[in-house]
């Protein structure tokens, strides 16, 4: 039994999602005429009250299609120290769009806007033209921290007033809202675009949906043609995209049960020093190297069958999922109290 804790990506479709994308209705995509992605789009699009959605092949792909939409070469977005779009998407803010990125060091991930007021360039001419904040949920650097609605409309209504455009980074949205118990449509009424991933902890084996209104997914399908996303008869992902929008979202509860009992036994462990706060699925630690350092612990767990993933030196990142069973939790448990 290999049990695999390094990401929510690991996961693979059922017998029963496998299923209903061999019956998927198929079309060539690029000519709009894919069934099963049409009903996708228009599905996760009503789910937030937008006007429509575009599906791609990944998460970074939305993001940077978003950004590259909202912005000019030249302008500046603001986001976390944390974000993912900076930190783990290749540089292309930087290369796909000639922006920079102005970042700030919220908590635990998370932005306030009394902060995005005070990093928002003066309109003058020698500074950088900010036109879009960029908010992560949840976010993974933080351990899986989460926004809010009350955290959120704050900042929608700043971005309003400042005539700044507002994408949110929803990879992991459905975390969040389980948590929060939140409506998706009131998620969309404050940001302008949202990007959803299908293949992280919803169990779905590609995509992403950018989220949208009707002219700014106009543009994005054009940018996706230009990134290399258009696909043709990928109706076969996009019904596992719904099937995992239909059944796999209000059993995420259960990997946050898992991956809470995972922190507080490490916080129990003389080997650890510091836990961040466990929100959602993913678990963050720091070892002590002088009782164990990172290589070692990830050579240690390697030979119980148990993958994990370094997160920086001496941090370690473990993150729960579809298919990490019961019997999966017992046993990682029992490694970890065990010592070493």
């Amino acid at each position: 039994m290999v049990i695999d804790l390094r990401s929510d990506t690991v996961t693979k479709p059922c017998s029963n999602m496998l299923q209903v994308m061999m019956e998927a209705k198929v079309g060539d995509d690029v000519f709009g005429e894919d069934e099963s992605i049409i009903n996708l789009q228009n599905y996760t699009a009503n789910l937030f009250g937008k006007e429509a959605a575009l599906f791609c092949p990944s998460g970074t792909m939305t993001n940077q299609i978003a950004i590259k939409v909202h912005t000019q070469p030249g302008n500046e977005l603001i986001c976390d120290v944390n974000a993912h779009i900076y930190n783990y998407e290749g540089g292309g803010i930087s290369f796909n769009s000639g922006v920079q990125a102005k970042l700030l060091q919220g908590n635990e991930g998370k932005l306030n806007p009394n902060l995005i007021d005070e990093n928002i360039n003066g309109d003058f001419d020698w500074l950088t033209k900010t036109s879009l904040i960029c908010l992560e949920n949840t976010v993974n650097r933080a351990g899986g921290s989460l926004y809010n609605l009350s955290e959120i409309k704050p900042i929608a209504k700043l971005c309003n007033e400042k005539n700044l455009k507002l994408h949110l980074d929803g990879a992991r949205l459905f975390n969040a809202l389980v948590e929060t118990k939140e409506s998706t449509l009131e998620v969309g009424k404050c940001f302008d675009t949202i990007s959803v991933c299908l293949s992280k902890g919803l169990g779905a084996p590609v995509g992403s949906l950018l989220i949208g209104d009707k002219e700014f997914i106009y543009k994005a399908k054009r940018i996706r043609k230009v990134f290399g996303g258009g696909m043709r008869q990928a109706g076969f992902l996009a019904e596992a995209g719904l099937f995992a929008l239909k059944n796999n979202v209000n059993r995420l509860i259960e990997d946050h049960k898992k991956a809470k009992e995972i922190g507080a036994c490490l916080q129990k462990q003389n080997y650890v020093n510091e836990v961040l706060n466990v929100y959602t699925n993913i678990v963050i630690f720091k070892l002590n190297p002088n009782i164990i350092t990172g290589e070692l612990f990830e050579q240690k767990l390697a030979k119980h069958n148990i993958k994990i993933a370094a997160f920086g030196k001496n941090t370690i990142r473990m993150v729960t999922h579809l298919d990490y069973t019961n019997q999966m939790h017992d046993k990682v448990l029992s490694v970890l109290n065990n010592g070493f």
